[in-house]
């Protein structure tokens, strides 16, 4: 269960980053388009800035995730051989 458990929340931190990176950056190029009096080009959120800032967020998630999972595992254990041992 702890891989599967990881790879949610690492999905879900994931979509949650690309979102917010998408948002952000298309903000910002609407204000730049805005000041420039030009069209943006919104490919440029989805391709350079959303999706590689996602990417580099889901593998930093994933890592965490599974370092979290295998603390709290290993951690659950200690704690039911000490309850085993005290009976």
């Amino acid at each position: 269960m702890i891989p599967l458990r990881a790879l949610f929340v690492a999905f879900l931190l994931t979509l949650l980053s690309f979102a917010v990176t998408l948002l952000l950056s298309i903000l910002g190029l609407v204000v730049e388009g805005w000041m420039r009096a030009v069209t943006p080009d919104m490919r440029f959120a989805y391709r350079h800035v959303a999706l590689p800032v996602a990417i580099v967020a889901g593998t930093i998630m994933l890592v965490l995730a599974l370092v979290l999972e295998i603390r709290h595992y290993r951690q659950s254990k200690a704690l039911a051989g000490i309850a085993r041992a005290s009976r």
